[in-house]
């Protein structure tokens, strides 16, 4: 019983009683009797309204009032005119899909301040969905933690067999914790606060279609955010954090840490500790590429804030180098996203986020640019992956499932893009973390793999594992 009151805070009683009310409404406003259940159901759940039943008519006038105050709550949480009416923008966020945790003030952070004592977090994948391939859930879940990782210093090791701190897992309905999911759309997902047992679990509805693309509900969003909670956050009310309570359709906030998710993730475990961070990154062995390019015949590529550099010479092909990234290219201390070189002009291009530096050699100051100087549109925050192709004078971006083809010499995006990867590039993964072009070919990073694409065949010719190119 005591375990089942902790987590009570967290979620929220599922347990509603039979009741009959009347909410405040506008007066030209005629609720339907599912707007009542919906919002019933909805402040119960989220706002901890208290649904009983009141004979005399004190008790009855109090009992309004008090869900005239949650409709209050929760509209100034959604930033909605705090009218205590249950009016149609109200509705319209109440019917939006969204995560199960209740809605709290801004990182006001679970009782007791809870979070995990070793900066060390064990995960296990113990149920997947029917809806995506197992590498890509995979995937979606490696770069949800990645995203925390690079907040925070925090280390995420997966591990197959025995106990695990945060356990992912697919169920429908009812599922063992006392928190049953409700079908399609409503909720999408829950997790539970660090601890033992449940604690740091994360559940997701398989009554949803997850996604790694744009159709349904992507998968790697939904579990940022629930890993937030994981690692004891609460909501957040502000719309561009990934701990707003709601998903966004289309919404390239998504797939960034706010000022607000990053503060309050640093609140409990501080910022990033270089020292930590460069060790688990030196395992060069470990996880994927951010990106890869060449510059100075040698073959660069980028993982966490760490490079390691291959040269190209037959000779030397077997010396690797690596080192922090902040060292061979002086004024880049953030994540790198992506990369491509332009072999005729002796340049290369490295993308952060929104923006750009052009690399004319190594331990050399670079300039700087917008991604948007390339015609891309205000939703794309960042790119995925680059590589130019000088046969044709194109340069390729990757970003998520799609690519867009980009112009060198008019300097202007092809007509026609983006367009879908796995249409146009036969054998390639649907999410490309880093390209390079060598000798003919476009080696294409996704996951654990490499895979070699030949350009004049337009197929790929063979796939062997990412981390060979490190010496693994």
């Amino acid at each position: 019983m005591e375990m089942l009151w902790m987590w009570i805070p967290v979620l929220g009683s599922l347990m509603l009683m039979e009741i009959s009310w009347t909410l405040p409404i506008n007066e030209d406003q005629q609720l339907r009797p599912e707007d009542v259940k919906l919002a019933e159901d909805y402040l119960s759940r989220f706002y901890n309204l208290n649904l009983r039943q009141h004979r005399d008519a004190a008790r009855r006038v109090r009992s309004s009032s008090a869900r005239e105050e949650k409709i209050r709550e929760m509209q100034s949480f959604f930033g909605l005119r705090e009218t205590g009416n249950l009016d149609s923008p109200t509705l319209n966020v109440m019917r939006e899909p969204r995560c199960g945790v209740p809605d709290v003030d801004n990182y006001s952070f679970y009782p007791n301040r809870l979070k995990w004592k070793n900066h060390t977090i064990t995960y296990m994948i113990s149920k997947y969905t029917r809806d995506m391939k197992k590498e890509d859930v995979e995937r979606s879940f490696h770069s949800a933690l990645k995203m925390w990782s690079d907040a925070a210093p925090l280390r995420f090791i997966r591990v197959n067999h025995g106990k695990a701190d945060i356990v992912f897992s697919f169920a429908r309905r009812t599922h063992g914790d006392f928190f049953p999911f409700d079908g399609p759309r409503g909720v999408l997902a829950h997790a539970f606060q660090p601890g033992e047992g449940l604690g740091g679990d994360v559940h997701f509805d398989e009554d949803e279609t997850w996604t790694a693309g744009r159709q349904g509900y992507s998968l790697f969003a939904v579990a940022a955010h629930e890993l937030g909670h994981s690692l004891g956050l609460t909501h957040s009310k502000d719309p561009s954090a990934i701990m707003y309570p709601n998903y966004r359709h289309l919404s390239s906030t998504q797939y960034s840490l706010s000022t607000d998710d990053k503060l309050g993730i640093q609140t409990l475990y501080g910022k990033p500790n270089q020292k930590v961070e460069t060790q688990a990154a030196l395992n060069k062995c470990d996880s994927s590429f951010d990106a890869a390019t060449m510059i100075d015949n040698e073959i660069i590529f980028f993982k966490n804030r760490l490079m390691w550099m291959r040269t190209t010479k037959t000779t030397y092909w077997n010396r690797l180098t690596e080192g922090h990234i902040s060292t061979y290219l002086p004024g880049i201390n953030s994540h790198i996203d992506a990369a491509y070189d332009l072999p005729a002009k002796g340049v290369a291009y490295i993308f952060s986020g929104r923006k750009y530096l052009v690399v004319q050699q190594l331990k050399r100051k670079s300039r700087a640019g917008s991604i948007y100087e390339y015609g891309f549109s205000s939703r794309v925050r960042h790119v995925d992956a680059a590589v130019h192709v000088s046969e044709y004078g194109k340069t390729v971006f990757f970003i998520g499932e799609i690519y867009y083809r980009y112009d060198e010499h008019k300097r202007q995006m092809d007509p026609g893009f983006p367009r879908l990867i796995q249409t146009d590039w036969p054998g390639i993964p649907p999410k490309v973390d880093a390209a390079f072009k060598l000798q003919g070919s476009i080696f294409v990073l996704s996951g654990a793999k490499s895979y070699q694409y030949d350009i004049r065949q337009k197929r790929v010719v063979n796939i062997i594992p990412g981390n060979s190119w490190l010496g693994c």
